[in-house]
């Protein structure tokens, strides 16, 4: 019984021996992931994408209102000339004009009211693929986070095989030098210790590389100090009876999802290019006003003084311009065969999308109920190989199994406890991502 309550003891020490550099408290997920989404370089070229759209809608709004010009000129004439009194002569003439003029759209065959719906239907598809974008990094981050919380699991069991095999060595070597075990036992247990070292060294290794790849997807300087916090996992009880529909959930990601909203604000603004095309057909009608004045001088010829040229030539305009087209080689036919091409060629993008998207739900739907299903393995497996580590140490004290049996029986008790809370969090990771195909924000 000593024995066996010592074994125990071994357990329950080696289960308490995980290293805390490993489960330092540092970046959440929603840290990390705000933190992603407020550096990206790719988010920031979106962003100013949503910026340049603004931009041309303003343009095409203010396309609207009139325009104002004004002009000054200076003309020189050598030879027959005009004059200030109308009169042509043989003399040098100058001409000093100055003019200010307006001209105001009436109606262009819709194409302005139309090029503003298509401008705002553009800044709704680029803010879309803003969101988009930040969405993607955020997978990005889940993913790199999950790998880490794999990672460390993973160094966590093999920094406890590495306690139980270094105390089960000093165990091993007392026992040779009191004459109770051979020279052979304990150069045995030395090597399981010196290969559990070594899987420790390539566990943490892997970690250090996953917190690498995290840390330069939040673009920190540096991966040195840092490290993620792991969310409790024990609360976490995968429900079996758990299942969902891909058409349920896909029912509420295309009214949520901003690729969907995105192509489907490119499709409406295919049709307001299409009336956009069509405008041409119409007459063009618009209203031009001004107002000028001229001052004249001719070589050799009295003339008026410069102020008074300007008040006494002083004059104004008011025009209605109507352009009515009749045949210009068949550009609008073209122009209006070609924008509906590109309205089919995007109804199939917003078609690709979609079953992009459903698939990728099929996968998330089915990726949970293997979840599920790997998490009460995975618990069924634990329980066991906790059992059987038990009974197997038990067993090895009193010398009815040996050192193989041993190792063997530790390591798959290892394994199991690793791979129980591996399923838990690749559970929560699914959970979590189904979650937010519906909408929600991904966090866990």
């Amino acid at each position: 019984m000593a024995r066996q309550t010592a074994a125990i003891t071994l357990m329950t020490a080696a289960a308490t021996l995980a290293p805390t550099t490993l489960r330092a408290q540092t970046w959440t997920l929603r840290q990390c992931i705000d933190r992603a989404v407020e550096y990206n370089i790719g988010i920031q070229q979106k962003d100013k994408t949503v910026k340049r759209q603004l931009l041309a809608l303003e343009d095409a709004t203010n396309r609207r209102l009139p325009n104002l010009d004004a002009g000054v000129s200076q003309n020189f004439s050598f030879g027959r000339g005009l004059t200030s009194s109308n009169t042509y002569t043989n003399t040098s003439t100058g001409t000093t004009s100055f003019s200010l003029g307006t001209s105001v759209p009436v109606f262009t065959g819709m194409n302005i009211p139309n090029t503003i719906k298509l401008n705002k239907l553009n800044l709704e598809a680029v803010t879309a693929d803003l969101e988009k974008a930040r969405n993607d990094v955020s997978m990005q981050v889940a993913q790199a986070y999950v790998q880490i919380l794999f990672d460390m699991e993973i160094a966590d069991m093999a920094h406890r095989n590495v306690a139980i095999d270094s105390m089960q060595t000093a165990r091993m070597e007392a026992l040779m030098a009191a004459g109770k075990v051979g020279e052979a036992e304990v150069a045995q247990q030395r090597a399981a210790l010196g290969q559990s070292r070594l899987s420790e060294t390539q566990a943490i290794n892997n970690l250090k590389t996953s917190l690498l790849t995290l840390s330069q997807l939040l673009e920190l300087p540096t991966a040195v100090g840092f490290s993620v916090a792991a969310p409790s996992v024990e609360t976490i009880s995968p429900e079996a009876s758990f299942s969902v529909s891909p058409d349920v959930v896909f029912s509420e990601a295309i009214a949520v999802k901003p690729e969907v909203r995105a192509e489907q604000s490119r499709l409406s603004g295919t049709e307001r290019s299409i009336s956009i095309a069509r405008s041409a057909l119409y007459p063009q009608l618009s209203l031009s006003a001004g107002l000028g004045t001229n001052y004249y001088k001719t070589s050799g010829v009295p003339a008026e003084g410069f102020s008074d040229q300007l008040k006494n030539n002083f004059g104004q305009y008011i025009g209605i311009n109507l352009n009515i087209p009749i045949f210009n080689r068949f550009q609008t036919r073209n122009s209006i065969r070609a924008a509906k091409i590109d309205r089919d060629i995007q109804q199939m993008q917003l078609d690709n999308v979609k079953k992009t998207l459903y698939k990728e739900i099929q996968q998330v739907c089915c990726n949970v109920d293997a979840a599920v299903s790997k998490y009460a393995g995975c618990k069924a497996a634990a329980e066991s190989s906790d059992a059987a580590f038990r009974l197997t140490t038990a067993k090895y004290e009193n010398g009815m199994a040996n050192i193989t049996e041993f190792n063997e029986a530790k390591f798959n008790w290892l394994k199991a406890e690793s791979d129980l809370v591996q399923a838990r969090y690749e559970y929560l990771y699914q959970r979590s991502l189904l979650d937010f195909y519906r909408g929600k924000s991904l966090d866990f």
